[in-house]
């Protein structure tokens, strides 16, 4: 989820020999991978909400709009969305919150359709504020997106505290949920203009969640070269591996092959950018065949206006072909080669 299209030709396998005990072994890794079948799923926010915000907060928290969209995943063979959390949202209704994601699980459930849920994300913009949010800007793509924390929380570690405890809240209060596929712990960390900035917060999350330890597997996604340091802790440190790729097959390919080498799952947590030559027809045959997770960005056009390319102007056309998404807010396919595709590789998969 960025601005630019950023590369991931060739990831270096870093050294593996963790020293942190609370880091699954690989062995362990492989034996939680090999139970989940193949995932295949969706980067979900409902065609409701314009961000994370508006999902969460009780006055927009749309649970006919949830059902009814998870509903239309799981009819293609959807097993598996990820869902991004906020800190304010937690911060100004604690059990509120809690609440709702709780229903948000059991309506996922029904769906027979499990929950990666990211907690902290650099994209997009700095200053989110609880209450009512920003109606999108026609054309632009994700204009009412925010970073957990914002930029002014992220940027001065005396207001961590509240972070450790939000973090600490919310994976102990799910940490034995069997709905709960995983937890993305930090979105492409350093993105925004932060770079480096950001593995101090990076760092402290996963101790954080360390001293907790869910039952379920902790990641971060690597997604760029520009900061081996922030890439080599993150492979080092994630129970599973994931990245994100928006670039042709050819790139996919070489990360995979570079990524399956550490040794543990490997989950696609980002693709398809259809003007971008990523698709679902050159990118998920090579996910089935690698057995690799594959969880595209978007399902249902929307608010976020995440069918335009990044750097859309205000007032764009709808763009041919979209960018992101799988169906128009009344279900109907974008692309109906596209739904087919999935339905006929997951059911191979899968069955």
């Amino acid at each position: 989820m960025k601005k630019y299209p950023i590369s991931i030709l060739l990831l270096f396998v870093f050294a593996t020999s963790f020293s942190q005990p609370n880091i699954w072994t690989k062995e362990k890794a492989n034996n939680w991978y090999k139970k989940q079948g193949w995932l295949v799923g969706a980067d979900f926010l409902p065609s409701t909400a314009i961000n994370q915000l508006e999902m969460w907060q009780g006055e927009t928290f749309d649970t006919a709009t949830i059902n009814k969209e998870l509903g239309w995943a799981a009819a293609i063979g959807m097993n598996v969305m990820r869902v991004y959390l906020h800190d304010l949202a937690w911060k100004a209704d604690a059990a509120g919150f809690k609440k709702r994601m709780n229903t948000f699980l059991s309506i996922a459930s029904k769906h027979k359709i499990k929950i990666l849920f990211c907690i902290f994300d650099d994209c997009w913009n700095p200053d989110p504020t609880i209450g009512k949010q920003p109606a999108p800007k026609p054309g632009v793509h994700n204009s009412g997106w925010v970073r957990s924390p914002s930029m002014a929380v992220h940027n001065d570690s005396t207001q961590w505290q509240y972070l450790q405890q939000y973090v600490t809240d919310i994976l102990t209060t799910f940490k034995n949920d069997k709905r709960i596929l995983m937890w993305d712990l930090y979105n492409e960390p350093n993105n925004s203009g932060y770079g480096l900035s950001s593995l101090p917060l990076l760092k402290k999350v996963y101790q954080w969640a360390w001293a907790v330890r869910p039952v379920q597997p902790l990641t971060s996604g690597v997604w760029t070269m520009e900061f081996p340091a922030v890439n080599k802790f993150q492979l080092e440190n994630a129970d599973v591996t994931t990245f994100h790729n928006y670039e042709d097959a050819r790139s996919m390919k070489k990360a995979i092959d570079s990524l399956q080498k550490i040794g543990r799952p490997v989950i696609c947590t980002e693709y398809t950018a259809r003007s971008n030559k990523s698709k679902f027809e050159t990118h998920l045959p090579i996910l089935q065949w690698h057995n690799v997770g594959a969880i595209n960005w978007g399902l249902v056009s929307g608010k976020s206006n995440t069918i335009y390319p990044w750097g859309s102007k205000e007032g764009s056309p709808e763009p041919s072909p979209w960018f992101h998404d799988i169906f128009r807010k009344n279900g109907t396919p974008y692309d109906l080669k596209e739904v087919d595709l999935i339905k006929k590789l997951t059911a191979e998969k899968n069955k």
